[in-house]
């Protein structure tokens, strides 16, 4: 009974904290007469109260955790919890079904920036302002669960960043205490976002449009204002500018943080993830534009390598901007860029997929076998950046990403047996499980997940909020033996 009190006290404050932000929103739709005041008004009230209502039954709960409830927990705020945020888009658009309302919410949340919506540039500010805010927050909402949340769990926060970046980031870097790590990546996280908002305005924007589209490249949400996406503003400065700032998302935000305290470009240098990444996402940004000029795609290099880069790297962060239908190109740049999605992104960062880390660790290991195989009595260890990778490391990638392609393989036959064409199926599932955003053929760059059924869209929401988690906190909620004492 504790633990459940426990559980509704911690669900209650983080309703509270949806419901403000909601009236964030309220105050927007005020002083802009947008005409959605009704919504979230209605909403924020709904919310809020529920919230303070769990707050008041638990008041007496005991504030630790055992492992089980904590994975439990943090399940609840990233799927109930978004429950209470489909109220706005429900209360404002009463031909928005349930099932989609989520989907857009979930969306958000965990950074996919998939939409159901169309009519993106008719709707009130204050309703794209919340689809923004809510990416915004989902996006360091993931690295705050790194180091303030999983300690509850049972793993340390530090460990954690540890574990996944050797090399990278060391323990010593960062602030002693759990809660001054998070504040200084919420830091390095405000402060970035603001530098994107201003240098979009430079490039163009209007203040509204670079704030909403500075939020989402930040949080590597992809959403945006217009139907269009960025190929509304068709310009080649904004499109530069987001660039920059998706592959800055795409990095571990403590090397950021490092780098902001030290004033000095020597963290990124020894970011061993950092660096792969961007020789890989640039390498084939170079490739995907020499592809687009042999087929003529365009007229000229250079516009295939302009294409080709933003729009490659920005499923390749698992972004989801888009300027061009790329489901129109030579299919092995599209089929290129989702693979990209599935493993270019830092530990520590915005994005989904795999992560570069445990990419890195994967080829080493591959390697070792292979030198094992030829020299059978040696003794050899992987490093990176230095220092030794433990074994306990390598056998958790390795669980990792069998437990990544068996969850894509699984949902994808879903699809599939839900009579959905096979590129379809097979590139929602991707799109959604990295939190990439568009997919190829019915759900491309031309089209949203709207034409989508119930089901379909709810295999599709269940792949966002699995890629989010990174798998192991919604799984293992199925295994008996977790809830063994």
């Amino acid at each position: 009974m504790h633990v459940f009190l426990t559980i509704i006290h911690i669900f209650g404050v983080v309703t509270v904290g949806f419901g403000g932000l909601m009236v964030s929103c309220l105050v927007t739709s005020v002083v802009f007469d947008d005409g959605a005041t009704d919504a979230f008004y209605l909403g924020s009230l709904i919310t809020v109260l529920s919230g303070a209502l769990m707050i008041l039954f638990s008041l007496r709960a005991d504030k630790k955790l055992s492992r089980q409830a904590g994975f439990l927990l943090v399940t609840m705020c990233w799927s109930i919890a978004s429950m209470f945020c489909t109220l706005p888009l429900l209360l404002y658009l009463p031909g928005l079904s349930f099932v989609d309302a989520y989907f857009e919410v979930v969306s958000a949340l965990s950074t996919t920036g998939a939409t159901v919506l169309s009519g993106l540039d008719h709707l009130p500010m204050s309703i794209n302002l919340w689809r923004h805010m809510l990416t915004w927050f989902g996006g360091i909402g993931i690295i705050v669960f790194a180091v303030a949340i999983l300690p509850v769990l049972g793993i340390g926060g530090m460990q954690l960043l540890k574990s996944e970046s050797p090399g990278s980031v060391k323990e010593s870097d960062l602030p002693p205490r759990i809660a001054q790590t998070a504040k200084a990546l919420w830091l390095a996280y405000v402060v970035i976002t603001l530098l994107c908002i201003f240098a979009l305005h430079l490039a163009g924007m209007t203040w509204f449009d670079a704030v909403c589209h500075a939020f989402a490249a930040m949080s590597l949400g992809g959403f945006s204002t217009h139907d269009a996406s960025v190929g509304y503003f068709d310009s080649l400065p904004i499109e530069i500018v987001l660039t920059v700032f998706q592959l800055i998302a795409a990095m571990n935000f403590a090397t950021h943080f490092l780098a902001l305290r030290k004033h000095s470009f020597k963290p990124y240098i020894k970011d061993v993830e950092a660096i792969g990444m961007l020789s890989l996402v640039l390498g084939s940004c170079l490739v995907a534009a020499t592809v687009l000029w042999k087929y003529g795609t365009y007229p000229d290099f250079a516009t295939c390598l302009r294409h080709a880069t933003f729009n490659l790297v920005t499923v390749a962060t698992t972004s989801g901007f888009m300027t061009q239908d790329f489901n129109q190109w030579p299919v092995f740049v599209p089929f290129l860029m989702l693979f990209l999605s599935s493993l270019s992104v830092s530990s520590g960062s915005t994005g989904g997929g795999i992560r570069m880390i445990r990419t890195i660790i994967l080829m080493k290991q591959a390697r070792l076998e292979m030198f094992k195989f030829i020299h059978p009595y040696a003794v050899r260890s992987i490093k990176i950046g230095g220092n030794v990778v433990h074994t306990e490391v390598v056998n958790s990638v390795t669980g990792f990403i069998f437990l990544y392609f068996i969850c894509i393989v699984t949902l994808v036959f879903a699809l599939l047996l839900s009579g959905l064409d096979f590129i379809t199926a097979f590139s929602a599932v991707v799109a959604c499980f990295n939190n990439a955003g568009p997919g190829l053929n019915l759900v491309g760059p031309a089209s949203n997940y709207g034409i989508l059924t119930d089901f379909q869209t709810n295999v599709c929401t269940f792949a966002m909020l699995l890629g989010r988690v990174q798998i192991y906190s919604i799984v293992i909620l199925f295994i008996p033996e977790f809830w063994r004492k």
